[in-house]
């Protein structure tokens, strides 16, 4: 059988996505005016904040000096392998040097470039930087004229591109350009195509979201884990709690077990996570945030060979003790519930070749038909979080359940 042969523009995108599709884990920063009012950050829109009411949040907010760098150690820890920052959210105001508006950091109350900082601060601890911009702006005077009014469209077209240039110019090699919402306008109306030819003019070993209307590099389910057909790159952006900016009324935060299992969930779809925090106005993360993350970081030390690598695509039907990642004919069992001193795992169409636990002792266990069943485990879970199994088998790795059961005479769940 022969290769497909890949065109230069495909070869050229899987040569820039090797490392996103290796990396699974990131941290997203949603920071800005907004965290000083601690609801939402979409707060300028729902309670209709006049602009010159909004804009006073310019004079009074202070972030202490280098906050990403604690951001960037957290991140680090916690295993994730990029960050992406909001360069500029809809609220218009830009924590970057621009020239061409007096609506950001550097000329504002901060009076530093916040950007700067997030970028020296991600690269010293070895992760890749990816910039979020939005496209909608809420302060530019024609950023919603610019939808009915031709000259009001080509001022703020050309002042989007301005910046989105001056971000790809002015802070050396950046691996990820994220952009966000892209209303009022369409994909030809804001001219996505020259944009982003622009961009990797300026960064060619970038790579482009989805969210410029135009399909680009890889796709971003939002708040919910979806893979892309075909095998095309994504990656699917969760927040914390249920906000993307600091919003301390919102307590409704994920645990360390949850986010192991995002991760788990990414990596069996060939995905990636882009977990979301939102700091204080100072650029403190929330604690819980801290606690979690470094418990996630624990686990992956750990269990780090059963996501990072096993993305292999199976087919699999859900268990309520865990599911599968997948590495070729290793398939990594992720038990989150644990079940005792005994696990069956039903519907598994491959014969087993051994079972242990990830880095530990090898296990027993008895196959009959499709019922896998391990033995001699531990009475209580080793990892709380998830206790990796890890299992060879022949051939290609399938799970097959369904809503039917077959009776089997010889049941080998029996004592040992």
């Amino acid at each position: 059988m022969s290769e497909i042969s890949l065109t230069p523009e495909q070869e050229d995108r899987a040569r820039r996505l090797q490392w996103f599709r290796e990396a699974r884990f990131g941290m997203f920063v949603h920071w800005g005016l907004y965290s000083q009012i601690g609801r939402h950050e979409w707060v300028m829109n729902r309670e209709r904040i006049p602009v010159s009411d909004y804009e006073k949040l310019a004079r009074t907010w202070k972030p202490k000096p280098n906050a990403a760098r604690d951001w960037a150690r957290l991140a680090k820890k916690a295993g994730m392998r990029y960050m992406v920052m909001t360069t500029k959210h809809h609220e218009g105001f830009c924590l970057f040097n621009s020239e061409l508006t007096d609506y950001c950091a550097p000329k504002r109350s901060p009076r530093r470039d916040l950007v700067a900082e997030y970028v020296d601060a991600a690269r010293a601890e070895g992760l890749r930087v990816g910039f979020y911009y939005s496209m909608m702006d809420w302060h530019h005077p024609d950023g919603a004229a610019c939808k009915h009014d031709e000259a009001a469209r080509r001022r703020f077209v050309d002042y989007i591109h301005g910046q989105v240039g001056e971000l790809c110019s002015n802070y050396g090699k950046i691996d990820i350009m994220w952009y966000d919402v892209s209303w009022p306008l369409n994909a030809k109306e804001w001219e996505s195509a020259k944009m982003n030819a622009m961009v990797r003019q300026l960064q060619p070993d970038i790579i482009i979201n989805d969210r410029s209307q135009l399909p680009e590099d890889f796709g971003t389910p939002e708040q919910h884990i979806t893979p892309e057909k075909g095998g095309r790159a994504w990656e699917a952006c969760m927040t914390f709690n249920e906000s993307w900016g600091y919003t301390p009324i919102d307590t409704n935060y994920k645990n360390a077990w949850q986010v192991v299992s995002m991760l788990r969930t990414v990596a069996a779809g060939g995905g990636n996570l882009l977990l979301n925090i939102g700091p204080t106005p100072e650029g403190d993360v929330p604690p819980v945030c801290r606690r979690e993350l470094l418990k996630v970081g624990k686990w992956l030390d750990s269990n780090g060979a059963s996501i990072y690598a096993a993305s292999d695509p199976m087919q699999q039907d859900w268990m309520i003790t865990g599911a599968f990642t997948r590495k070729g004919n290793t398939l990594y069992y992720h038990c989150n519930r644990w079940p005792g001193t005994a696990l069956a795992i039903g519907g598994l169409q491959n014969t087993v070749q051994s079972a242990r636990l990830l880095n530990g002792k090898k296990l027993r266990f008895s196959q009959v038909r499709d019922r896998l069943v391990l033995k001699g485990l531990p009475a209580e879970a080793p990892d709380p979080l998830a206790t990796v199994i890890e299992i060879e088998v022949e051939g290609t790795p399938r799970q097959v359940l369904g809503a039917g059961c077959v009776l089997i005479d010889d049941d080998p769940w029996r004592p040992a």
